[in-house]
């Protein structure tokens, strides 16, 4: 665990390995860092050619055995969507934890295919977790 952000407020490491964990396929070696705005733009802008950042980025280092690999996580996007979608942060980053994890293992959501196989895998490890299910429509 990297914390580039205060750490108050936020879920603990022991929090986010568990999340971590729930999401194994296979071993990793994973570092998760959550980052401020700056290095998320920073680092958004250079890998995806976007110009504002993201919720969650993963880079895988190793395509052996154990993989390994980072998973960032933007504390302000986070924050800012767990408001937007009435979700507690502590279920956001569980959600976007997982995310990233799938993610490092070869998951993806390129397709309509991918993306039902990916987010029913997802719900179903946080609703484990004992969270909501975060692609349930929400009556609004």
């Amino acid at each position: 665990m990297q914390f580039a952000v205060s750490r108050r407020g936020l879920p603990s490491a022991k929090s986010f390995r568990r999340w971590a964990q729930a999401a194994l396929l296979e071993n990793v070696d994973v570092t998760i860092r959550l980052v401020g705005w700056a290095e998320g733009l920073a680092l958004n802008a250079t890998y995806r050619s976007r110009d504002k950042p993201t919720n969650v980025l993963t880079f895988v280092y190793s395509e052996t055995r154990p993989l390994s690999g980072d998973i960032v996580l933007c504390i302000p996007v986070v924050k800012k969507e767990a408001r937007a979608q009435d979700k507690t942060l502590e279920a956001h980053l569980a959600h976007l934890t997982v995310h990233g994890m799938l993610h490092l293992q070869g998951l993806d959501h390129g397709t309509r295919h991918d993306a039902e196989l990916m987010e029913g895998l997802e719900a179903e490890i946080i609703s484990k977790l004992g969270y909501a299910d975060p692609y349930a429509e929400t009556s609004a």
